[in-house]
């Protein structure tokens, strides 16, 4: 028989090996669409006019966070003589050449898109010049489950443009990767973009606040919008009716700060009251800064160590034809030859913890893995599929029959870290469900459960007292503060 190739993943994570410009998409350029309507199409009167917005936004005051960059912005779109001493804040946080690649999330307002779209385009022209797209954009249109072309010409969404004069302006010469969001699920949007952050990207979210609503209302229900962003609670922001027209690229963003530890600081608040509109109907506006440990998130996102969606699969194909021979069921030979070439590639060499999951019929059928960095992904994997299929003790060995009913799952694991803590309140602050994998430790009994498992135990004190169950503690163990307790990050492939 011939082995079945692995479905499309669910949840992908691309990887930024190439960190130079090239041609991402298509042949054209994206051509400034609303250029003397919500900002001047003349070079020169555009020039002037940031000039004077950003030197008037740079007489305010702001103090950088002490030891922390800059990692990522929101800014509003509306045209300039509304929204344009807002985005000008911008000035306080960037400077030339401080950015090589900039991520650029936008709201859909006219296109009708699910998910993600991306010009199928190699430039976007603004009047201060052409901007090109970095290769992560064509990275991001192979994921065909999130991300879908839009032509150049039929891109006529405004969210994105108008930031980019702005950015052009502030830091000069920089790659684009240029995302138009819909509705969708924020989480794979948010696994797609996080490998492809790095010291030199800046990710950038263009929304305005509320609409179309009396200004002290309108003052109102934008503070309480930027109290959730400043508080990372996008399930807050999400409920709020009239928050935000960029509510979901908000929620990828709040998504990343999380993941990443970012901490956001608010630059400028007004509406269009304050600058050029009647105050009966005003559009809110808000620059936030977003800041985090340099250090921290090239640990966890430095390109030699991700794992590509492509790369996943290769893994998927590999634990499917391990467990084929030990089952002895026969191989297409150019099968098994073409994944044993792709298996020499040196990132499948890394020392990495590595776990293996078979699901049947949507119920877990086995689970075995490695969390300690003791073995290369290629001999874990391998070694994990057997044991997953053939060495779980809550089930029986895998049949031949059941073979083409299971699905499998392959994680690749970072190192675990200590996450010092004082108590169990503490310890609760400190956890990132949906993102942290933990082990605990208490003499010789410990256990741990995946970054997976918060799907089913969305509480954390739910997740710690099973976790604590496993372990063979009392459910309340965690709260203590004497239980050893670390965390390591996941990238998981699933058929």
């Amino acid at each position: 028989m011939t082995i079945p190739r692995p479905l499309v993943t669910v949840l992908t994570i691309l990887l930024a090996l190439l960190p130079q410009v090239n041609s991402a998409c298509g042949s054209e350029t994206r051509e400034a669409v609303w250029a003397g309507r919500f900002y001047p199409a003349d070079s020169a009167t555009l020039t002037a006019d940031l000039a004077r917005l950003c030197g008037q936004a740079r007489q305010g005051a702001f103090a950088k966070p002490a030891g922390q960059t800059l990692k990522a912005l929101i800014l509003p779109h509306a045209g300039y003589i509304y929204s344009g001493p807002t985005a000008a804040h911008a000035a306080l946080v960037l400077e030339k050449n401080q950015f090589d690649k900039v991520i650029l999330l936008g709201p859909d307002h006219r296109i009708g898109l699910l998910n993600g779209g991306i010009s199928d385009t190699d430039s976007y022209r603004t009047p201060l010049g052409s901007i090109a797209l970095h290769a992560d954009a064509g990275r991001l249109l192979q994921q065909k489950e999130l991300f879908r072309p839009i032509r150049g010409a039929e891109d006529t969404e405004h969210s994105l443009e108008v930031i980019l004069p702005f950015l052009q302006y502030l830091i000069g010469d920089f790659a684009l990767v240029p995302v138009v969001l819909g509705p969708g699920s924020s989480e794979p949007i948010t696994s797609a973009l996080e490998p492809l952050l790095n010291p030199k990207t800046l990710l950038v979210v263009s929304s305005d606040l509320s609409h179309y609503l009396p200004y002290r209302e309108a003052e109102s229900r934008d503070q309480r919008t930027i109290s959730h962003i400043l508080g990372l609670d996008a399930q807050s922001l999400a409920k709020n009716d009239n928050s935000a027209c960029g509510s979901f690229p908000l929620q990828v963003l709040i998504n990343l700060a999380r993941r990443q530890n970012w901490k956001p600081v608010l630059l400028h608040y007004a509406n269009s009251g304050d600058t050029a509109g009647d105050r009966d109907r005003v559009v809110g506006y808000a620059a936030i800064a977003f800041y985090g440990d340099t250090t921290n998130m090239d640990n966890k996102n430095d390109t030699a160590h991700a794992i590509s969606a492509e790369q996943g699969k290769i893994l998927l194909t590999l634990v499917r034809l391990t467990i084929a021979h030990r089952l002895g069921l026969s191989v297409a030979a150019d099968e098994r030859k073409k994944n044993e070439d792709q298996m020499r590639d040196r990132i499948f060499q890394q020392d990495r913890g590595t776990f293996v999951t078979l699901h049947r019929h949507g119920q877990l059928r086995g689970c075995i893995g490695t969390i300690a960095p003791v073995e290369s992904i290629a001999t874990g994997i391998r070694r994990n599929a057997v044991n997953a299929a053939f060495g779980d003790p809550r089930f029986p060995p895998l049949t031949s029959s059941e073979f083409n009913e299971i699905d499998i799952e392959v994680s690749i694991l970072t190192d675990p870290q200590p996450l010092a803590y004082t108590d169990g309140k503490d310890l609760l602050a400190k956890l990132r469900p949906n993102v942290d994998g933990v082990i605990l430790r208490d003499g010789m009994a410990g256990s741990t459960f995946l970054p997976q498992v918060w799907e089913q135990l969305p509480r954390t004190e739910d997740f710690l007292s099973h976790l604590c169950q496993k372990a063979g503690l009392s459910p309340n163990a965690w709260q203590s503060g004497r239980i050893e307790v670390q965390t390591y990050q996941v990238q998981h492939f699933s058929e």
